[in-house]
């Protein structure tokens, strides 16, 4: 089948050359040029502008793959005015599934329809394959099946679960339709939103295994363990295991103390909008609420508030910074 790629950053050059791999005919354009000439040098048709979408043969499968926001409103607006009746507009960035029922709306008004994807498989989707999260229309679902079933990983080598007989099969490939306009991102960002929590866990596991000879233990309960061959062992059986801890386990091995990063953690959006589900659902997530919480904390030094808390730990028991009591405090 025939896609245009709007954005060819990592994830959609890595979108690109899977479908390239297996025969798909990519029309892509980026800002940057350079990635244009790259993959125009694999095979990719190269656009000028979006205007020449126009050219293109109907009906026109065009897949924005931008940084959510302004980029992706303001593109998908351009796409209003360029494409036409039976196009079909994809957005398989990190967008807010409530943009995606106005975007519909906006995008139906001109007999164009839209599909909202959640992404989820990193620069390893290129060749592992892609986990594919679809809300939207049914028959446009229908229609782009064969580019989905390329995009998505297959059976990976996971032999599919007991009990499904009779299922969709989509699942057990790696994509399915979620349901209309906007369910396919809200799936991806409670995909993201449980993921923080996850790597939070992992986080706060290894940073106690790292910590246990500290001087604050016993003696006899310090040890000196070794977290990349803790997150090995744990890679096989246990129940932990999970490509988190795979990728926990390719990163200690490479730097037992992690001395190339700063502990700087960003969020893109997804966990502040998956609580903001839970509130309107009236949804306890407190695992996720405190992994998103921890990021902030990660970008700062002491803050104002912790500070005065050790004011006030000096004040009313005479707490040494860092330590514990002065003189015995009360």
């Amino acid at each position: 089948m025939d896609l245009a790629m709007i954005g060819i950053g990592r994830m959609g050059t890595g979108l690109a050359k899977r479908l390239m791999a297996a025969g798909h005919t990519l029309h892509v354009y980026d800002r940057n040029a350079e990635r244009i000439e790259e993959l125009a040098a694999q095979g990719a048709q190269p656009l000028a502008s979006l205007e020449d979408l126009s050219n293109l043969a109907a009906p026109r499968n065009v897949w924005v793959m931008l940084p959510h926001g302004e980029p992706t409103s303001s593109t998908i607006a351009a796409l209003a005015g360029i494409l036409e009746k039976g196009d079909c507009v994809i957005d398989g960035g990190n967008s807010y599934y409530k943009e995606d029922i106005e975007r519909t709306a906006m995008l139906g008004e001109h007999g164009i329809a839209f599909l909202d994807i959640g992404v989820s498989g990193g620069v390893w989707g290129e060749h592992e394959g892609f986990c594919l999260m679809i809300g939207g229309p049914k028959p446009e679902v229908e229609r782009l099946d064969p580019i989905f079933a390329t995009l998505a990983p297959g059976l990976a080598g996971l032999p599919e679960t007991a009990g499904r007989n009779g299922r969709d099969p989509r699942p057990a490939q790696g994509y399915m339709h979620c349901g209309p306009s906007g369910s396919g991102h809200f799936v991806k960002m409670i995909h993201n939103g449980i993921e923080y929590g996850l790597m939070q866990a992992y986080a706060e596991g290894f940073d106690i295994l790292r910590n246990a000879d500290s001087a604050a233990r016993a003696e006899a309960e310090r040890y000196e363990l070794d977290c990349a061959d803790i997150s090995e062992v744990w890679r096989r059986g246990s129940v932990i295991r999970s490509w988190l801890l795979d990728l926990a386990a390719s990163a200690l091995a490479k730097d037992a103390s992690l001395e190339a990063f700063r502990g700087h953690v960003a969020d893109s959006g997804e966990a502040r909008w998956t609580l903001e589900a839970a509130i309107e659902e009236e949804v306890s997530a407190a695992t996720i609420a405190a992994a998103l919480f921890a990021r902030y904390r990660s970008r700062r030094e002491s803050t104002f508030g912790e500070k005065l808390l050790s004011a006030l730990r000096s004040e009313f028991g005479g707490h040494i910074e860092g330590g514990g009591k002065a003189d015995g405090g009360r």
